[in-house]
């Protein structure tokens, strides 16, 4: 069964694998984890980010072989609740690491929050509000 102490790993294509890390790692904060170090043919260039002991990570992948183009839409969701107002300087650190600031399709994220896509045009969302279950 699902539980609390389930891992969990959120998968998705990147044009740019390295471009990506310096928006979730040098931006956002998150830790490299886990990568790919060398090309194998046949196989998924990988980077693994998230926070150290969580239970959840990001995998970004690319394969350069038969490159798959990110799809995001607008209800394609990072929600990071924050539980505090959000800081600008976290949000001019994600736009200075390749995020673009961008309003939100729901207007309660905006409310909220606010919202950042990444460079593969995924969207972040750092909420103000503080989550429990």
């Amino acid at each position: 069964m699902i539980g609390p102490t389930t891992r969990i790993r959120v998968a998705r294509p990147s044009r740019d694998l390295a471009a990506a890390e310096r928006f979730y790692v040098e931006g956002l904060g998150l830790e490299v984890l886990w990568r790919t170090t060398e090309r194998v043919p046949g196989e998924h260039d990988l980077l693994m980010v998230g926070p150290p002991g969580a239970t959840w990570h990001f995998e970004l992948t690319r394969d350069p072989e038969r490159p798959i183009e990110p799809t995001p839409t607008v209800d394609d969701l990072f929600v990071v609740y924050l539980g505090a107002p959000v800081a600008a300087s976290l949000v001019e650190r994600l736009e200075a690491h390749g995020g673009t600031r961008t309003p939100a399709h729901n207007p309660y994220w905006d409310q909220y929050g606010v919202t950042v896509a990444d460079p593969d045009g995924y969207l972040l969302v750092l909420c103000s509000r503080d989550w429990t279950a």
